[in-house]
């Protein structure tokens, strides 16, 4: 039986928030095992001053952690899952899909309410194409702006006046205790959210029988099932972590559905797509939401995101 375990984490005050939270639901489970953090400083820290979409996307967030895993400094790593590329490296694997926390884009502003409120020209920030293509879609008059940081710098640049307000995660300010900062969460009719948003992902060796069992009552099947047919899209689509993707889906009774959204960065153009699936409750349910998001991102295909993928690849 093991007697202690590692996970890697990155620095920020969220990752390490996400790591404690893993850190105490499994200390519930196994009061006995000694839970130790090891803390470290990824690529995609250290580079602030430029978009994420140009540097590597966000993977660039979690190689450090793997490299970790893979030398056995640590036994699991605690992700974003919007933040984990498609395909992992061989010998890795994603042990357990925590359940979804909010999976909302929050409008933060010291001087709006709401988006609808920003004037001609306002200056948004956010560090998502997702996002950015989604907004300029719906309010072609607003200056966007990157942006980069963690969640306190981000909130620092808004109060210094560099933007007239911006847009995080609604869960990374929640976990943070920063709810007050939320305005309004955005509808998702007009912000369809990131694959994997809100969901927290623990990587670990794929053969360690050991660390998987250990996961197993961490795994939230509902939030599996949303996160594999996201996910599935956005690897159908050959899309990355950073590029103007959304994917989300939701289960009602007996019936998931996913919708999926590729956009023009500049907002011209945002196509659209929409699948069911009835669950069986059985294990054939991994294999069908795979086919859906394969089926999603065919009819985003048919309708072009390829040519949009494609410039924003080339740019």
């Amino acid at each position: 039986m093991k007697t202690t375990l590692t996970i890697a984490t990155r620095q920020s005050p969220l990752a390490l928030w996400q790591a404690n939270f893993i850190k105490d639901t499994l200390q519930s489970l196994y009061p006995n095992l000694h839970i130790s953090l090891l803390e470290m400083v990824t690529k995609g820290d250290k580079i602030l001053d430029t978009p994420l979409a140009k540097i590597g996307g966000k993977g660039l967030f979690v190689k450090e952690l793997e490299n970790a895993l893979y030398e056995k400094q640590a036994d699991i790593a605690v992700h974003s899952l919007k933040d984990v590329p498609m395909v992992l490296p061989e010998g890795l694997t994603l042990g357990a899909y925590c359940q979804r926390h909010a999976p909302t884009d929050a409008f933060v502003s010291n001087h709006f309410e709401r988006l609808d409120d920003l004037p001609v020209g306002a200056v948004l920030g956010t560090s998502s194409l997702r996002r950015e293509c989604q907004v300029a879609h719906a309010y072609p008059h607003l200056t966007i702006k990157s942006l980069r940081g963690n969640v306190g710098t981000r909130l620092s640049k808004l109060d210094n006046g560099e933007y007239d307000a911006i847009i995080l995660a609604t869960s990374g300010l929640q976990r943070l205790g920063l709810d007050e900062r939320i305005r309004h969460e955005l509808d998702e009719a007009l912000s369809l959210p990131a694959v994997g948003q809100g969901a927290l992902a623990i990587e670990c060796r794929a053969d360690d029988d050991e660390i998987l069992s250990l996961l197993a009552p961490l795994n939230h099947l509902p939030t599996r099932l949303c996160v594999l047919a996201e996910r599935a899209m956005n690897h159908a689509l050959e899309g990355g972590c950073q590029v103007p993707i959304a994917g989300f889906a939701t289960i009602d009774g007996d019936t998931l559905t996913l919708r999926g959204r590729v956009g023009s960065v500049d907002g011209k153009t945002l196509l659209k797509a929409e699948h069911h699936l009835t669950l069986s409750h059985t294990a054939d349910d991994e294999q069908a939401v795979h086919a859906l998001g394969v089926a999603v991102a065919q009819d985003l295909l048919n309708q072009g995101a390829d040519k949009i993928l494609q410039e924003v690849y080339g740019n």
